[in-house]
């Protein structure tokens, strides 16, 4: 195994997620000292990670959205693609890169932790905890931005939308989605009654109606460019 000097941030990443998440702690289970060092280091590689360590060249507004103002999907083209780097049982990690004006809609991850980590461009996260139904943070990330984070218990239902341009982000979720074991994607919309304004965010509580999945959005995938990850 090659030392750490010469091995790619994205393998010490992937390394890393899988001492992490190989005993997370269930929902409602307080962390251990253990799991909270080893999520510490995650979350320091993923913070430190930058779009040329996976090769990623940023897109500009007309190269991800052709045309002026018309979402992409009107195209046929997806407004979202994703690039698979690696998956185990008990992680998988990927980028996903969202064309200018689109979003990923509120979803949710059962069961599942998670970590995102803007390669370039913005987004905004706006997630919610499951079980109360409350809407717990909307902000804005960069590549700058330290990585969002959601558990089971917290922050684990989200949307993601691009700001002011195409963005892309790296994404690790542990499990994996596995609709045979009940980790399917759910989607979810805020009911009219209890939307809320940026202003009145914190700690608010909201209804959330579950839907289909929005006709507007789905998912292509794309070559990943970046380097080898060995597991």
């Amino acid at each position: 195994m090659p030392d750490d000097d010469m091995t790619s941030i994205v393998q010490r990443i992937a390394r890393q997620a899988l001492a992490t998440y190989r005993s997370p702690p269930r929902p409602g289970e307080e962390a251990g000292t253990t799991y909270l060092e080893n999520h510490n280091k995650l979350r320091s590689l993923m913070t430190e990670v930058r779009a040329a360590d996976l090769k990623l060249v940023p897109r500009g507004a007309d190269s991800c959205c052709p045309g002026a103002h018309a979402p992409a999907y009107v195209r046929g083209v997806p407004p979202v693609t994703y690039m698979h780097i690696c998956e185990t049982h008990h992680f998988s990690m990927g980028v996903f890169l969202l064309k200018t004006g689109a979003s990923i809609p509120l979803h949710d991850h059962p069961g599942m932790h998670g970590m995102l980590k803007v390669m370039y461009g913005k987004v905004r996260i706006t997630c919610f905890d499951r079980a109360d139904p409350v809407l717990r943070s909307s902000g804005e990330y960069t590549d700058e931005s330290g990585p969002c984070v959601l558990s089971p218990d917290r922050d684990n239902l989200h949307q993601i939308d691009a700001v002011d341009g195409p963005t892309a982000f790296l994404d690790i979720l542990a499990p994996p989605y596995d609709p045979d074991v009940g980790r399917d994607c759910r989607y979810y919309r805020v009911l009219p009654e209890t939307e809320v304004k940026q202003a009145e965010l914190k700690e608010k509580e909201v209804w959330l109606l579950e839907v289909s999945q929005p006709p507007e959005f789905w998912c292509g995938g794309e070559p990943y460019p970046g380097p080898e990850v060995c597991l």
